[in-house]
């Protein structure tokens, strides 16, 4: 696929997915999808449930297959890797916040945050030097010892953005990270997520239900029905 815009770091053009339902029902979940998001934007998805933000956030970042279109990711086109390639690009070039967390309870904060690196291939030196970083970015430095069982709801999203953060990713994908907490912490999660954009020009996609969130993105895109029905653009 040529890119149009050189500034891209997303760039899909007529994206479809298909699901099986499991009950000989096909689900067009995605029909059709245009989307460009530039580099250092952070843009919301929203929509109602069932519109289609996840499954479009899990196809564009590479984690689902798409049936039809095209995918680049700060210029590298998603279509044409292999599975184990695709994985360790999003390993290496993708961070990913979730709403629940998904951090490992037996682990302490620090090997949470330096677990992705050692997967990817870092030395536990450099990865336990980084982790250290990072969690200090997030205002963690002093809860780096802590399994997450010691931390607060908003403490352990903190930690979710810190591993995240960890490779130094291209893009980061957020899927509710202020769902399950409340309305003050989740203020201090989006504070959070804005000062990285800022200091450090970190590209966010966020799917939220959360008006007060997405209205403090740089643009909002509406989806209803696996479409994309307003992209948030000005033009």
């Amino acid at each position: 696929m040529i890119q149009t815009d050189l500034d891209a770091m997303v760039f899909a053009r007529g994206v479809h997915k298909i699901y099986d339902s499991g009950k000989g029902v096909r689900v067009h979940a995605l029909r059709g999808v245009d989307l460009t998001v530039r580099r250092g934007e952070v843009v919301a998805i929203m929509g109602p449930s069932g519109c289609g933000k996840t499954t479009l956030l899990n196809c564009l970042s590479g984690i689902d297959d798409i049936d039809e279109g095209d995918i680049d990711i700060d210029g590298v086109s998603l279509l044409d890797m292999d599975d184990n390639t695709r994985t360790d690009y999003r390993a290496k070039q993708m961070g990913f916040v979730f709403q629940l967390y998904n951090l490992l309870p037996v682990l302490s904060t620090v090997e949470n945050v330096e677990l992705p690196m050692l997967i990817s291939g870092a030395k536990s030196s450099e990865a336990r030097q980084r982790a250290l970083e990072v969690l200090a970015m997030v205002g963690l430095a002093d809860r780096a010892t802590h399994k997450p069982a010691e931390l607060s709801g908003g403490q352990r999203q903190r930690v979710t953005i810190a591993r995240a953060l960890a490779n130094d990713p291209a893009i980061i994908w957020a899927d509710e990270p202020t769902g399950d907490l409340d309305s003050e912490t989740a203020q201090e999660i989006m504070d959070l997520i804005l000062k990285l954009n800022r200091e450090n020009r970190e590209t966010f996609i966020i799917v939220t239900h959360s008006p007060e969130i997405g209205r403090q993105c740089d643009r909002i895109v509406r989806m209803r029905d696996g479409l994309i029905v307003d992209d948030g653009s000005s033009a």
